[in-house]
Formats: C-alpha cells, structure tokens, sequence
C-alpha cells in the first residue's frame, strides 16, 4: 500500500533564525554593559552607528571591491583547478597518487606559515588570491575526485555499452553524480576561504583592502571600527556564499529537469 502522506517542506541543517540572531545580540548587548570597557567590547549599536558612518565613504567600498574581488578570484581559480585535477587524477592513477602527498602537505601546513612564505615571493596586493587558492583546493579536489570514484559503476557500463558520448556521459552521469560532494565541499571552503584570505591581508596589508582596515583599527585601538569590519566580512561572506551556492543549486535542478 502507497504511503499518501505529504512530505513536509525540507529543512535544511544550520539555517540562520532569526529570534537566534536576536538573542545572541542581547547576549552581545548585555555583555558590553556589564563589561562596561569600550576599549574591550562596543555595543551592537555603536557597532552598527560606526558602520552608517563608514557606509558613506567612497574608501569603504573600494576596500570591499578589493578584497572580494581577490577572495572571490581565489576560491573560483581553486575551485577549477580542483575540478581539472580531481578529474585527471580520476583518470589517471598516478597522477592522483603523484598529488596525494601535496594535497596532504598544503592542508597540514598552517595557514600563517604560507602567508609568510608568500610574502617572500609575492607582492602583498595579490597574496590573498594565493593563499585562499591554496587553502580552498585541497577541499574541493578530494570531495570532486571521492565523488567521481563514487560514481554509478553499472550506469558507466551501460554508457560504454550502448557507445554514449563523452559529453552526453559528463551530462547525464557525471556530473548529477559529482555535483553533490562538490556542493559539500563547497560549503565548507566558502567560509575557509574567507578566514584565509582576510588572515592573509591583516599579516601583509596591502592598501586599501579589508585586512589593513582591521590592522589600523588594531594598531590605533577603535574597538568600533574593529568589529564593523569584522561584520562587513561577515556579511559580505554570507552574501558570497549564498550567491555561490544558489547557483549550485540551479545547476542540479537543471540536470534533474
């Protein structure tokens, strides 16, 4: 007997509530007044007024579009090469085997370690790009190439079987498959690739980005301007995750339809 019962809309895990956003901002606002140290913890709403004032600054938006501009170039760069690799590897063994210790080498290496041995070869205006592409490409090449080994062996078969094309094979078989450890991967580099690429400009501090707004709020102690930035990035990295991710999503529904 058929099961009539509708499924209920699907929640997805770890999405952002709103009355859990107010209560952490409470938590936020209770813990400066009791503190009461602006040079420690500002208030939501001087974070926010400081924020109106830096909103009005043509220097504000050209430090967004300098750093996401680097940020975003990065993880889209990683996310390729991640892509063409996991592919080869695929392919080809030994290339995979080749790349199995360098994949194991970057992602055991701390981030701080390949900024500063950046540094030594690169300019600080495009150390970002390195460093994000360095930290995001291991993650997204081993979830491709797992999801690539994973495919479907008996739709493979019946592909070759009945001679289907490489792109009709890429289409239909591949990349349905694929996409899911990709989308996976994807989550987890987004929000990496954010984190590297601002530790990057704070150490390096190229003008007019980001990482040297946040080292001059340090270095002349405006706590407000500290966590306006620090909201920035997390505003401007949820956009840019929300924005990649839809895209994603747009392309599975494609190869479903």
């Amino acid at each position: 007997m058929k099961n009539t019962r509708k499924a209920g809309p699907e929640k997805r895990p770890g999405k952002i509530r709103l009355w859990a956003v107010l209560f952490w901002l409470l938590v936020w606002q209770a813990a400066a007044m009791a503190l009461s140290q602006r040079l420690l913890l500002v208030s939501p709403l001087e974070v926010i007024l400081r924020l109106s004032d830096l909103v009005r600054t043509a220097s504000f938006w050209r430090s967004i579009l300098f750093s996401f501009s680097r940020i975003s170039g990065g993880f889209l760069l990683s996310a390729l090469s991640g892509i063409l690799l996991a592919a080869f590897s695929a392919r080809f063994p030994r290339f995979g085997d080749l790349l199995a210790p360098l994949m194991l080498a970057i992602k055991s290496i701390p981030v701080a370690s390949f900024i500063i041995l950046a540094l030594i070869w690169l300019n600080s205006k495009n150390l970002s790009i390195l460093i994000v592409f360095l930290m995001v490409l291991p993650i997204l090449y081993t979830n491709t190439l797992e999801g690539i080994r994973n495919c479907d062996r008996s739709l493979l078969e019946m592909a070759s079987l009945f001679r289907m094309g490489s792109w009709r094979m890429l289409r239909f078989i591949y990349l349905p498959e694929v996409l899911p450890y990709f989308h996976a991967a994807a989550v987890t580099a987004l929000g990496i690739s954010w984190k590297s690429g601002t530790a990057a400009e704070v150490i390096g501090v190229p003008d007019g980005s980001i990482g040297e707004a946040l080292y001059e709020a340090k270095i002349y102690l405006e706590t407000p301007d500290l966590f306006a930035w620090t909201l920035v990035i997390v505003l401007v990295s949820f956009i840019f995750e929300k924005l990649i991710l839809r895209l994603l999503d747009l392309l599975s529904f494609s190869l479903s339809s």
